[in-house]
């Protein structure tokens, strides 16, 4: 038998196997900055870790409960979900949405991020990406080979897409009949804002007009500050695709269940996305799927949940915006969500003056200075130059913040002292963040 000698590898450690996709591809950002914030504090530093993005707050009791008497579920379920969820998911949006949804146009996978990428493994065409956007859209269409279209917004029009925008880069290309995908995210990681009605529906004109699909990435729906969320899908039924989860709005980020919802016109892609999920995940894990069967019927319960986090996350997003633009930083107000997207270019030459002349720069210095993490905006698709960054008010205690909260009427604001109590860590970094920016 011939081959190498056996102290000699094949490869001697190099990756020269590798797709050419995947060379340069690194962690994903929001991982790699929770990473770090652990080495941090194991080495004794005191960390504001505002770079992950977690929900806080724990999963909502009934859903817990419903997982632990689910315990014991071990059968392979069905590859498009559990027909329970199923009809749940359908369910809820029909009654919140008003759409014409249908359990067999529902396909439950492990969590939203990987049917994302399946999406894209399934439908050719060009990705239409706003930024900043989420980390993981680009990446994802970089892994496949996807053409990839950015189209960057604007801090005066509150980083949203604009229907001229959309327009403009659809017409860019040429070729009007090229296969598309636009990605919305609202409430939006990293802005917190969100799309109006008559914004949606003018977007939904234009992805018509021109027969481009919508992934509509609502994750954030449940969470948006006044309860008013509304899908796209209302103004664009037979194009749009709507993703969600149990991640944000749950608290249960690490059960890793996705769900997306499909329009009848729109068959043949849940067809083939449910093909090539029985050639890769199989199904999602039995006892997270009874259990979110729960989670997406509701209650009382749960919506009393949700009244007293968007209670939680509105009044903290708003005392942050507030330290922060007061020392000068551009940042819109958050409409859902627990981001706000930092727009330091007021700041500019003073930062280059100390040698910051980007958002990585910037990001490493505030953390080595002050303890404060945040991310670039390059890490959500901004250019590397630009000096934004994002920021997730999420270090504080959300069981304890929640329990606090349910003491007090829904009808009424939070006593003053509540945050300072409860959320300290979020606005002493959000001072020190200030403070930073200031000498």
């Amino acid at each position: 038998m011939v081959g190498p000698p056996a102290e000699t590898p094949v490869n001697s450690g190099k990756p020269i196997s590798l797709d050419l996709n995947v060379r340069g591809l690194g962690l994903s950002a929001t991982l790699a900055i929770d990473a770090r914030c652990r080495e941090l504090r194991a080495a004794d530093r005191s960390i504001y870790d505002f770079g992950l993005g977690q929900s806080p707050f724990p999963v909502p009791a009934p859903v817990v409960e419903a997982l632990r008497q689910a315990a014991a579920e071990k059968d392979y379920l069905p590859v498009r979900g559990l027909p329970a969820l199923r009809e749940a998911i359908a369910t809820y949006y029909e009654e919140h949405e008003r759409l014409d949804a249908h359990p067999q146009r529902v396909l439950v996978g492990p969590g939203s991020k990987e049917l994302m990428f399946l999406l894209q493994v399934v439908h050719y065409g060009e990705m239409l990406i706003p930024t900043p956007c989420w980390v993981s859209y680009m990446p994802q269409a970089q892994i496949l080979g996807r053409r990839i279209s950015r189209i960057h917004t604007r801090f005066e029009e509150e980083w949203k897409l604009t229907a001229a925008a959309l327009v403009r880069s659809i017409e860019a290309v040429n070729d009007e009949t090229r296969p598309r995908l636009i990605v919305l995210n609202y409430p939006a990681n990293p802005t917190g804002c969100s799309y109006t009605g008559e914004e949606l529906g003018e977007l939904a004109e234009i992805a018509r007009r021109y027969q481009t699909i919508v992934l509509s990435d609502e994750i954030y729906g449940p969470l948006h500050h006044d309860g008013g969320h509304v899908s796209i899908a209302r103004y664009y039924p037979e194009g749009t695709i709507i993703s969600s989860g149990l991640s944000k709005w749950c608290g249960a980020g690490g059960w890793r269940l996705g769900t997306f919802v499909f329009p009848p016109q729109l068959e043949w892609l849940i067809d083939a996305l449910a093909n090539v999920a029985s050639e890769t995940y199989t199904s999602v894990c039995a006892p997270i799927q009874h259990a979110a069967v729960t989670a997406f019927r509701g209650g009382e319960q749960i919506e009393r949940y949700l009244a007293h986090v968007r209670r939680i996350l509105k009044t903290l997003g708003r005392r942050c915006h507030e330290v922060l633009t007061d020392a000068g930083l551009r940042i819109p107000v958050p409409d859902g969500a627990f981001y706000l997207f930092l727009d330091f270019a007021p700041f500019q030459d003073r930062l280059a003056r100390r040698g910051i002349r980007d958002g990585a720069t910037l990001c490493q210095g505030l953390l080595e200075d002050t303890g404060v993490a945040i991310l670039p905006g390059a890490a959500f698709g901004r250019p590397r130059s630009e000096l934004t960054a994002r920021l997730a008010y999420v270090d504080f205690d959300g069981e304890r913040a929640l329990a606090a909260s349910e003491k007090f009427p829904l009808c009424e604001a939070l006593p003053a002292d509540f945050f300072e109590r409860h959320c300290g860590r979020v606005l002493e970094g959000a001072q020190k963040v200030a403070e930073w920016v200031a000498t």
